[in-house]
């Protein structure tokens, strides 16, 4: 095995023979460009082309990004060599010399104007030549007849509520609490309507309720506690680790990256806002540790408290990864902000079951999963249940969409309630991983769409409309985002990104009609096969 120290001073040595011990020649490559030489960089040559109008030694002063201080040192090797030698022959006089600093210092000005001219010429003919797209295929492909556009409910088809399976009545009740209400009004085809005002008032609770109890979730790879209001609701609590403006890590896998409060809250509303109401509902909330959790903290996660060198009070509970020390808790120097998502039904009464994602990731830092590699790999999904039949695969598809807008990565599993069989909503759970990257778009994230082709004709026209406005996506959730009590809960450049990754989506989309254009015999046919109506 080579040693590392021996590696970095054979490279060094290398460099050594290339470029000579003089400064200069390092210049000289840099500014005549590596990939314009035809050689190595061992063999670069003194002289270079497209310095304009300048003799050879004007040229090589010129490329070597020489000032007159530079070349009037006679310290400097080409001082009294290159640049005189260069200019065929001429005189060493002082007048000679002159003349020479002075097209040098007159080439370098001409060549930044010629650059700054060229890159503003670029950015025009850009901005030019890519107006924004108005995607008007996709939308003639939805409304042939130009009647408008009809955004299709769906949750009062078969839709029944986890009360009316149970055979418990609601109305009636005014003593139910919002958590009770929100539980029991879940219906097959949506976690919640917007109609009955139970999600505000829930929301409300969760962010002012008294906290009577608390414990750590068991399981997991960083810290979280299970939350119980004084109305006995329950609420899972994922504390604020670091501010809305750091982003993962370059270096870090998808699998190591810390969760996010304000992701979970996000999270939220943008399902909301895209009309699929599949997310259990989340709030925001700042908490007193020393008056609210402390006090309340039993067992294990009691012996974890402690005061930071900066003053501050922290925890870290226990758990299988950021659960020490390096990885605590810290409020400021109390005060700590964080996501409190509603608890769905127990599972005595609503069982829940927990499906293996077909398009999960291999969690490997060396591995690609099965459909990374397969070309064909959604005609396999496509032909084994539950995908093969019903609304479940469009599902997947609209739960690629929501995830590939907040760039999570961080989907292995999700869960259906039981007592709906299989043809009823996926359940959005579990977004801590999501808007980390908001210059990156992840667009393997989108497998679903672009290598099986479908999409609901619904969410089709819900992107649309967020597409051509007024309101575009980044503002309808900023204003939704304006509710939370712990707004602004994003960074601008995440609500920016919203616009970006929707214009990405209808690209495929586009894609995928043209290809099946190209394919087919009878074009509306196979349209129909790509943009599925199913009334959700």
């Amino acid at each position: 095995m080579v040693d590392v120290h021996q590696r970095y001073s054979s490279f060094g040595r290398g460099l050594s023979q290339g470029f000579g011990n003089d400064p200069a020649s390092l210049a000289l490559v840099n500014g005549n460009g590596l990939g314009n030489s035809g050689q190595d960089i061992g063999g670069v040559r003194a002289t270079g082309e497209g310095a304009g109008a300048l003799t050879g030694g004007e040229q090589q002063a010129n490329k070597e990004g020489l000032n007159a201080e530079q070349l009037q040192s006679p310290e400097h090797p080409y001082a009294n060599s290159h640049v005189v030698a260069g200019a065929g022959g001429a005189s060493n006089g002082a007048a000679n010399f002159q003349q020479q600093l002075n097209n040098v210092k007159q080439g370098k000005q001409n060549a930044i104007s010629q650059f700054n001219s060229k890159q503003l010429k670029t950015k025009t003919s850009n901005e030019i030549m890519e107006p924004p797209d108005s995607f008007n295929d996709l939308k003639e492909m939805l409304d042939p007849k130009g009647k408008g556009y009809v955004i299709l409910d769906g949750v009062e088809k078969d839709s029944p509520t986890i009360a009316e399976v149970l055979h418990i009545e609601t109305e009636g009740r005014p003593n139910l609490t919002y958590f009770e209400r929100f539980q029991l009004l879940i219906r097959k085809q949506a976690m919640y309507t917007e109609s009955d005002g139970v999600i505000e008032g829930l929301l409300r609770e969760m962010a002012t309720e008294e906290i009577v109890h608390l414990e750590q979730k068991e399981g997991g790879t960083q810290l979280k506690l299970i939350i119980e209001f004084d109305s006995n609701g329950q609420a899972m609590f994922k504390p604020m680790r670091y501010g809305r403006d750091q982003e993962t890590l370059p270096n870090h896998f998808y699998f190591t990256d810390f969760e996010r409060h304000n992701a979970e809250i996000a999270a939220f509303h943008l399902d909301r806002v895209l009309g699929f109401r599949r997310a259990p509902p989340v709030v925001g909330r700042l908490l007193n540790i020393s008056s609210e959790i402390y006090p309340l903290a039993e067992g294990q996660l009691l012996h974890t408290f402690f005061v930071s060198p900066a003053g501050n009070i922290c925890f870290h509970g226990k758990c299988s990864y950021y659960c020490d020390t390096s990885h605590a808790i810290c409020g400021n120097p109390d005060m700590l902000e964080g996501s409190f998502a509603a608890f769905l039904p127990p599972k005595e009464a609503a069982a829940r079951k927990v499906w293996r994602h077909p398009w999960r990731r291999s969690y490997h830092k060396r591995r690609k999963a099965q459909w990374e590699v397969d070309s064909d790999y959604c005609d396999l999904i496509r032909s084994t249940p539950p995908y093969d039949r019903g609304r479940r695969l469009l599902d997947i598809v609209d739960m690629a969409i929501l995830d590939f807008l907040m760039g999570n990565m961080d989907r292995h599993h999700y869960e259906t309630f039981k007592m709906f069989g299989n043809d009823t909503f996926l359940i959005h759970l579990d977004h801590g991983r999501a808007f980390g990257r908001a210059k990156h778009d992840e667009l393997s994230i989108l497998a679903p769409l672009y290598q099986c082709c479908v999409i609901r004709k619904s969410t089709l026209e819900t992107l649309l409309k967020f597409h051509i406005g007024p309101i575009k996506l980044s503002a309808a959730l900023r204003k939704s985002l304006r509710k939370d009590p712990l707004n602004p809960i994003l960074w601008e450049t995440h609500l920016s990104a919203l616009d970006r990754r929707l214009n990405l989506i209808l690209k495929h989309v586009r894609q995928c009609v043209t290809q099946r254009k190209e394919a087919a015999t009878s074009t509306e046919q196979n349209i129909d096969e790509i943009i599925i109506d199913d009334s959700f």
